[in-house]
């Protein structure tokens, strides 16, 4: 341990603490002002499949159709090189000819492969069954995390997550990017990873303080937290590598996906020990909090030291 050159973590929470503040206030502030710019799995809209005689540029097709008069026409590749997907919102019954005939310009290489119809009252089932499973998933962390650790852990793990996925909508409606069901699994999909992160650090936390009897609480969080950064950063940094992959070459289709993981795992990593960990030592988490149970064998009480590394076990 004397090896280890320990980082102040702590030393820095009060700052980290008016970051977070500010960083949610701004977000709630966006999320109420501008709102968050549904897609079409939300809003309800129209998904046309067309096919081209030749692998046509998105870039063009995007521009005729803007300059056609649809602005909010999303356009992607999909299939093979010659087929593209438009999603648009509207209902009308010729909307999938009208397209066709704005990117036909008279040179009829377009054709319609399949049109289909999305309504508002699927996306509004779709958006509350999302919210109320991100509402479940908390809960059932919370719980689990209470079970496993203590209490006062679980508050802290909940609050972390509850402070990423804020901060990941707040981007969303401040740059106005597009909220769909990609960018919902990838909501999901951080509060995974950032509820792993935690657990990985909770685990050395509640370990240290079993075992190391010298230091004051901030000493052991910043001692926990510095005998995790490696693996931390290691993990992290691997994941950025792949998720840059998918913002620059991924297509547009996973493109918000990408960027709303690359926003929640840097939010993660951040919020495991500046929101995680430091509500333990806001919650005034005690030694006591985390001791072993007395278990009883043959008259003789022994700590329960299962997992605990350095310490004798008792004969059973």
């Amino acid at each position: 341990m004397s090896d280890l050159k320990v980082v102040n973590f702590m030393g820095y929470a009060r700052i980290a603490a008016i970051a977070s503040v500010i960083f949610i206030v701004v977000s709630i502030g966006a999320l109420a002002v501008k709102g968050l710019s549904l897609g079409l799995d939300f809003t309800g809209g129209t998904s046309i499949e067309l096919e081209y005689a030749q692998a046509p540029n998105l870039e063009k097709v995007r521009s005729e159709l803007v300059g056609a008069g649809y602005p909010s026409a999303v356009v992607v590749a999909y299939g093979a090189d010659t087929d593209i997907m438009v999603r648009i919102q509207g209902d009308a019954a010729n909307l999938a000819e009208e397209i066709s005939a704005v990117l036909n310009n008279g040179q009829h290489d377009v054709t319609i492969k399949q049109s289909s119809f999305i309504g508002p009252q699927i996306g509004e089932e779709l958006r509350d069954d999302g919210g109320l499973g991100m509402l479940f998933a908390l809960a059932v962390v919370m719980v689990y995390v209470a079970l496993r650790f203590q209490f006062k852990f679980s508050v802290g793990a909940v609050a972390a997550l509850v402070h990423d996925v804020i901060v990941v909508l707040g981007v969303f409606a401040i740059l106005g990017l597009d909220f769909d069901l990609t960018v919902l699994a990838a909501i999901l999909a951080v509060i995974g990873y950032s509820l792993n992160d935690t657990i990985v650090v909770y685990d050395r936390v509640r370990e240290n303080f079993r075992i190391v009897r010298d230091m004051d609480v901030p000493g052991i969080i910043n001692y926990s937290l510095t005998q995790t950064l490696g693996r931390t950063l290691m993990t992290s940094g691997t994941t950025i590598v792949v998720l840059l992959a998918l913002f620059f070459v991924g297509g547009e289709m996973i493109h918000n996906f990408a960027t709303a993981l690359l926003i929640g795992v840097c939010v993660g990593t951040y919020s495991s020990i500046y929101v995680a960990s430091a509500i333990l030592l806001w919650m005034k988490v005690t030694h006591e909090d985390l001791m072993p149970p007395k278990v009883e064998v043959e008259g003789e009480e022994f700590d329960d030291l299962e997992g605990i590394e350095g310490q004798e076990r008792p004969p059973f």
